[in-house]
């Protein structure tokens, strides 16, 4: 990548030679750029949000910056990037959107999410930390800054406006008002699960902002959950990329005696798999995990695994973390073991099934979406 203080060296995490998608965009360039031409420089206490990839804090590096980032993906990208360009340990501190934000910003700068509700999170959180001579930018492809965008920052920091934008990017320029009155920050959001769902009927459901689907239960899940597999007496059951953890609270509560393992690559994810499972009160045991996908879970030790695998990274369509998961759970498996997957129909997860597992079976299926069995020989 092109900046002004020199061309870091950079990567996707995990790294794949055959994954051509780069590790920043024109709107990271944009905002250094930015920076460099700005008169006075930027100083003080640096927060950079939303750092998809570590490309913004490698390459301030020497500003001493704060990451706050939800992937714990994008976190090791950054950890590998400022490792692979001689960035000191320590130089740039690393934060999860869970964490305590700092308790002074000089310099805010955000990428602006995918997820308006995440964005809406952050910005209040770090709202008190921010002071009138806050330097405040924003920046995002073209696409993904929209007007209720622009809203959001006015609303919550102070007066908003957009620059021009360059190769398809645009930077977002707010000036902090401390006197707005800010309204609460209404996330987590919790609300009860409709009477046809299973196990889970009645139930309820905690999501932390950014988390699919957060202030309702999307139908892909409400299908799956319609067709569980029934108590098996036990065994350890992975909710594999968990979202707000309601597949396996459903597990859980079918089954008991289930030992459930909830991993997700978000922390807000993660968060939400826990304050879902323990509002339910459920009477079992569970380990709640951030990662990618089964790394890390021991071979053959899993007996079966719940999937609903996303088809997308940002705004990029790809199937890599689906096969990530699927090649996972064929490890983790026991002899007899089953991943069960939800998705599209026409994202074609059959073929990836059967050339993994040499198997693949419809358990249930509707014009829009359809469970498939696969099962570990």
């Amino acid at each position: 990548m092109t900046t002004p203080w020199g061309e870091p060296e950079l990567s996707r995490f995990p790294e794949d030679p055959r994954d051509r998608l780069r590790a920043w965009d024109a709107s990271d360039e944009y905002l250094l750029r930015h920076l460099a031409d700005r008169r006075p420089a930027p100083d003080g206490a640096v927060v950079v949000v939303g750092d998809r990839w570590g490309a913004l804090v490698t390459a301030l590096a020497a500003h001493r910056p704060t990451q706050i980032t939800d992937s714990w993906l994008g976190q090791e990208a950054t950890r590998a990037n400022l490792a692979r360009n001689g960035v000191e340990p320590g130089a740039v501190r690393l934060l999860t959107t869970q964490d305590a934000p700092p308790e002074r910003v000089d310099v805010l700068l955000v990428r602006v999410p995918k997820s308006l509700a995440l964005l809406e999170d952050q910005l209040l959180r770090l709202a008190p930390s921010v002071h009138a001579d806050t330097v405040v930018v924003g920046t995002g492809m073209v696409k993904e800054i929209h007007t209720s965008t622009l809203k959001l920052f006015e609303r919550i920091l102070g007066p908003t406006r957009t620059s021009l934008a360059e190769r398809k990017a645009r930077l977002i320029f707010c000036t902090p008002d401390p006197s707005l009155v800010r309204p609460p920050n209404p996330w987590p959001y919790r609300y009860t699960l409709p009477e046809d769902v299973g196990a889970v009927s009645g139930r309820t459901v905690v999501n932390h902002a950014g988390v699919f689907c957060a202030d309702r239960l999307d139908i892909g899940t409400r299908f799956f959950l319609r067709h569980l597999p029934g108590a098996r007496g036990g065994g350890r059951v992975v909710d594999l990329g968990c979202g707000n953890g309601v597949v396996g609270t459903a597990a859980a509560l079918a089954d008991p005696k289930a030992e459930v393992l909830f991993v997700d690559e978000s922390f807000q994810a993660v968060a939400s798999a826990q304050d879902t499972y323990r509002a339910n009160d459920v009477n079992g045991h569970a380990e709640f995990r951030v990662g990618d996908g089964l790394a890390g879970v021991p071979a053959g030790s899993v007996d079966l695994v719940l999937n609903n695998p996303p088809f997308h990274s940002h705004q990029a369509t790809t199937d890599a973390t689906a096969w990530r998961m699927f090649t996972g759970a064929r490890r983790t498996l026991r002899p007899g073991g089953e991943l069960w997957v939800v998705g599209n129909r026409h994202l074609g997860h059959h073929v990836k099934l059967r050339r993994l597992f040499g198997n693949s079976e419809v358990v249930a299926s509707d014009p829009k979406f359809v469970i498939l069995r696969a099962v570990r020989r």
